[in-house]
């Protein structure tokens, strides 16, 4: 049987009003009374209605998240740090996926203002679409604090964290270069979005310092999926010339990328030398040694709890505050140049 506040007020002999006031700290309940009511919460094994209380109080313990794709290790590790630091803080978490759909993602904001969040942290689908106003007007009317994770939008209004992915896309390109190949083609991300428009530029201004031309052939644009991937690399393996690298985009495009270079019986790096962006934790597993650039996502999703926790607890009107996070570049030898006549590795 479910005890309830009146349950607690009969056995004590007081009113549902001080029964309230004592589960609230709100209000003057003399100490012996409190002690009375606390006693009887106890023996009845008494549990508060979190929803309830919300009612009340018109707060909760409880923040939204919402990810364009859940099933993205990427996305999963930012969850994993949002976690840790709400559980030290004894919030619990709504969890949204989008699929990176702007209704999905418009649907699941308003469902997260009806639990009456206290704050949000968001990597948002819409900044890819051109039409993302209805999106936007319902964030900022939310009135609630709203963090970013790695995802600008048309407005400035939001504080966020996001990776330097030019840095990353130039140290990556890099170290492709310095291995020996002067031919390598990208596989560019989704380019209406920020982390591919980025991920390109590092990759041109790689070229540019070490000048090596940037040839419009090589650069092949995706859209973060491992179907288009796969395609792409088939076509770059039937270019009369060839690159010796490809720079690819994301984690999950390194999926489609190898599994067509596996098809045609292409060794990496022998044939073909590759470096990806974000980890992919099956390749470690199998024994696949491809080196990538780290996003250090676990790191984004704790910072953006901490900011969001700043917000929560300032007295003061809430600041936009914007933190950039270098990412690492992991070598694992799969960028390294082989000299085809020599038939040796170039270090």
């Amino acid at each position: 049987m479910t005890v309830t506040i009146s349950d607690i007020a009969v056995r004590v002999g007081v009113s549902h009003a001080t029964v309230s006031r004592v589960l609230n700290s709100s209000g003057y309940v003399k100490d012996e009374t409190r002690e009375k009511v606390l006693k009887a919460i106890k023996d009845l094994n008494y549990t508060p209605s979190a929803i309830a209380r919300s009612l009340s109080t018109s707060k909760t313990n409880t923040i939204g998240v919402i990810v364009p794709d859940i099933n993205n290790l990427f996305f999963g590790e930012i969850i994993k740090g949002i976690t840790e630091i709400a559980d030290d803080n004894n919030l619990n978490i709504i969890l949204c996926n989008t699929d990176e759909n702007k209704n999905k993602e418009l649907k699941a904001i308003n469902v997260l203002k009806e639990q009456r969040i206290q704050g949000l942290i968001i990597t948002p689908t819409f900044y890819r679409n051109s039409d993302n106003s209805e999106n936007l007007n319902v964030l900022k009317n939310l009135g609630i604090p709203i963090i970013l994770i790695d995802g600008h939008v048309e407005y400035l209004e939001f504080s966020g964290v996001f990776i330097d992915h030019i840095k990353g896309a130039y140290d990556g390109t890099l170290a492709l270069i310095e291995a020996g190949h002067r031919k390598m083609a990208i596989i560019t991300g989704d380019m209406k979005s920020r982390p591919a428009k980025e991920r390109l530029l590092g990759y041109e201004k790689a070229l540019e310092a070490n000048n090596i031309p940037i040839d419009n052939e090589n650069i092949f644009y995706g859209d973060y999926t491992q179907q288009t991937a796969y395609e792409i690399t088939k076509k770059i393996l039937k270019m009369d010339n060839r690159p010796t690298a490809i720079f690819v985009s994301s984690n999950t495009m390194i999926l489609g990328c190898i599994k067509a270079l596996y098809e045609e019986k292409i060794n990496i790096p022998r044939d073909m030398a590759i470096i990806g962006f974000d980890k992919v934790d099956v390749l470690n597993i199998i024994g696949m040694n491809i080196s990538f650039v780290n996003g250090p996502s676990t790191e984004l999703g704790r910072i953006g709890m901490k900011m969001l926790l700043e917000n929560l607890n300032s007295k003061e009107p809430r600041s936009i505050k914007r933190q950039t996070v270098l990412p690492e570049l992991i070598l694992k030898g799969s960028e390294k140049y082989i000299e085809k006549n020599e038939n040796k590795i170039n270090l």
